[in-house]
Parts: structure tokens; sequence; C-alpha cells
């Protein structure tokens, strides 16, 4: 596994947006979509790909082209705020979805609802969170995702705690993770510190953040 802080400043500028408590729900969707859609460039760049020709209107021409269909996965409810960026970047991917929500006896994450297109296992699979706090959402999804046999996966996050890259690296030492910020950690509660606020609140304005509170998914 190679985990890969992503620095530009058009990130470092998006990020900012995203932090401030002050950032309208508009802004932050806006600020998240531009953020995902630069994350697209690093996330891809080793794709393989194929040579091919097209006609051009003045000749035949010789292309490449992406190898292999690509499979964005987005973990509800959250996960859906990365999806529009990504694909204004890859049009053509196919979307699957995954639900998860903590079993309130164990207090483990668990699959609710799972929605995937069809030979997953041929897929570059890309699956979509904006927060990797304590990583056992993100390890039990890519657990499910191979159950169902995908075979090439990454991760991208928008903020990410050392305590859940530490988890899917031992969990899912073959997953690659891309992020735009590391952070120092988390709290007690298990939110990351800074962090940004409750993604998914923050993105579907279900939720006004507080000075003192930090959340994370």
């Amino acid at each position: 596994m190679s985990l890969h802080v992503l620095d530009h400043p058009l990130i470092h500028e998006n990020l900012a947006i995203i932090r401030d408590k002050h950032t309208t729900a508009g802004s932050f969707r806006s600020a998240v979509d531009t953020l995902t859609g630069l994350m697209a460039y690093p996330l891809t760049e080793q794709l393989p790909e194929t040579q091919t020709t097209v006609l051009t209107p003045l000749m035949e021409a010789k292309v490449a082209r992406i190898a292999s269909p690509i499979v964005l996965v987005p973990i509800l409810r959250a996960g859906l705020g990365m999806l529009a960026g990504m694909q204004q970047m890859i049009p053509e991917a196919a979307v699957g979805v995954l639900g998860m929500a903590r079993n309130e006896k164990t207090l483990m994450p668990e699959v609710y609802y799972a929605k995937f297109p069809d030979k997953l296992s041929e897929a570059e699979v890309i699956v979509l969170d904006p927060m990797l706090a304590t990583g056992g959402s993100a390890a039990e999804a890519l657990t499910e995702l191979k159950a169902m046999g995908a075979k090439h996966l990454r991760m991208a996050c928008l903020v990410a705690a050392p305590e859940g890259v530490s988890k899917l690296t031992l969990e899912h030492p073959d997953v690659d993770i891309y992020t735009c910020a590391l952070d120092s950690g988390l709290n007690a509660q298990g939110y990351i510190l800074p962090g940004l606020g409750d993604a998914g609140d923050r993105l579907f304005g279900t939720e006004v953040v507080l000075q003192d509170e930090q959340h994370a998914k």
C-alpha cells in the first residue's frame, strides 16, 4: 500500500475553504467538487492503457485509451458529495453504491445496502469517502468489495487521520490511499483533528457546525 498526500496550491486553497466553519453549504459543495476533480488526476495516473486508432476529420490517428472500466463507489451518505467532481473528470465511469451503518450491539460497521455494476473483477474501482477517521467503515467497505470480486482498488478521501491509514495498511495492504490532507489524529470521541466538521452534514446542510465541535464519519 502507498499513501499519497496530494500537494498542490489548488488543493491547499480548496482544503482551506472546506475546513473553515463559516463556509456555506453551497461553497462547501463547490470546493469538494473541485478537490475531487483535482484528485482524479493522481488517482488515474497509473491506469493501464491500450493503443488504438480513431478517424479525425482529416485522417486516421493512433491514440491511447484507458484499458479497463472504471467504477466509482461512494460510501453513503457523505461519499455522494465526492461523486459529481469525479464524474466530471471520468464521465463514462460506472457507479456502485455502498451503504454502511454501525451495529448498535457490536459497534462495528455493517453493510445495509450494496449495488455494484457487473464484472467488478475487471474494473478499476475508486472508493469515495471524505473522511478517513478510525478506518472502520473504509476497511469494511473494501472487504465487501473484494468479496464481490473487486481486485483493483483505490481509496479516495479528503482528510485522513493516521489511525485510519494504519488500519487500512494492516487490513488492506494492497489498496493505495489518496488524500488531500493527513491530519494530526483523533480526539477521544474518534473525530479527526483539526478536521473539517461532519462532511455529510456540511454537504447536505443537516447540522450547524458549532465552534467546539469536531465531527467525522
